[in-house]
């Protein structure tokens, strides 16, 4: 996976992903909690499908998920990164920056910290003009992640997710926006040490 860049912030290692990674990706995406405001829980074959198509869509866009994992505590804790997503909605075409994390790794700041260091990537290597995010309304928790990293919400961009059945408590969505603008001037050059520029 010598394609994928490899990114670190204090604590974490953003990076490519390996045929290990795919048994910690299921148990991620089998539990009920961490799927509570994305859908039902995923086999494993479900698990594994969407693996591939996150490598994939990285050779495809120059960008994509990275396996997070905490440096020197957990092989993997989850993924975060940014996706061009393909379903019909007011403001696309877009790009999103999310995250799936293992519940037992919420309260870290992990989500936040990643995060960050995928928007830099993002505007400065990607070189995008805007980056989006967007959740189900009643996803507190994600919603608190955008805010923490600088997004903003402006409620006449909400919308019905169209990938959600009608009448579904998930289908009403929020969309959180940041601009290159926003990031701190720490960016480039966290970057350039990474190798990543």
């Amino acid at each position: 996976m010598g394609a994928w860049p490899e990114l670190r912030t204090e604590r974490l290692v953003l990076r490519g992903w390996t045929p290990e990674d795919r048994v910690a990706l299921a148990a991620v995406n089998s539990d009920k909690r961490v799927m509570e405001f994305i859908g039902d829980p995923m086999t494993r074959g479900q698990s594994d499908e969407m693996a591939d198509r996150i490598e994939a869509k990285f050779a495809q866009q120059g960008f994509g998920f990275w396996a997070v994992e905490v440096a020197g505590i957990a092989p993997f804790v989850g993924f975060v990164g940014l996706n061009a997503p393909t379903f019909d909605a007011p403001f696309m075409p877009a790009v999103e920056i999310g995250w799936r994390l293992g519940a037992d790794f919420w309260g870290e700041g992990y989500a936040s910290e990643a995060a960050r260091r995928a928007l830099d990537y993002g505007f400065y290597v990607a070189l995008l003009d805007e980056i989006v995010a967007f959740t189900t309304v009643r996803n507190v928790r994600s919603r608190r992640v955008m805010e923490r990293i600088g997004m903003t919400h402006d409620p006449r961009d909400d919308f019905d997710h169209p990938a959600v059945p009608v009448g579904s408590p998930l289908r009403p969505h929020v969309l959180y926006r940041i601009a290159e603008a926003a990031v701190g001037g720490h960016a480039r050059q966290a970057l350039r040490a990474d190798g990543a520029m």
